[in-house]
């Protein structure tokens, strides 16, 4: 059986122009910059800021399905440990109409993300190393992130160290 590793963050990012349904703005978008991955969230040849957004259920189940993923690697949850609340973005609002189908580019520039709010966990998990050690508010995050993603995670990386992963060993039930 083949294995397809789809690799997302816990939060969006983007780099140039273009729709981005679940980005966030202004001290909000700031803090999340500079408490992102590698070398923070600025261009590697520009030095500009990336834009930065919530996570985005419905573009990440579309590319795990166009991808054919079997698992997903989740990066930086870790990063995500400073907040009391964290939001991601479960459905586009689009003319009136909510969809959790990723929509055609035309229809993308007109989608309002549809969001939902968790508790954050508010400490630090880069020690951790099994996915029961996880705050139960990040394990909540992880769990609702799979549902609608359709795919199981099986990675999470809780820090930017190499040992800093942990494998939940879950693999998607072949039929």
């Amino acid at each position: 059986m083949k294995r397809i590793i789809a690799v997302t963050k816990a939060y969006s990012s983007c780099v140039g122009e273009g729709a981005f349904v679940s980005e966030i703005f202004d001290d909000e978008a700031s803090k999340l910059r500079k408490r992102g991955g590698d070398a923070v969230e600025y261009g590697a040849t520009t030095g500009r800021p990336r834009r930065v957004g919530w996570f985005d259920a419905v573009a990440t189940r579309y590319g795990c399905k166009i991808q054919g993923a079997t698992e997903v690697a989740l990066t930086n949850l870790d990063v995500l440990g400073y907040l009391d609340d964290i939001h991601f973005c479960i459905a586009y609002q689009i003319d009136g109409n909510q969809t959790v189908d990723f929509p055609n580019p035309s229809e993308l520039e007109r989608a309002i993300p549809v969001y939902k709010k968790l508790t954050g966990w508010k400490t630090d998990i880069s020690h951790i190393r099994s996915f029961e050690e996880l705050p139960k508010q990040a394990q909540n995050y992880v769990t609702h992130m799979e549902k609608l993603i359709d795919v199981p995670i099986r990675y999470i990386s809780i820090g930017p160290k190499r040992e800093q992963i942990v494998d939940r060993g879950i693999k998607r039930q072949h039929n």
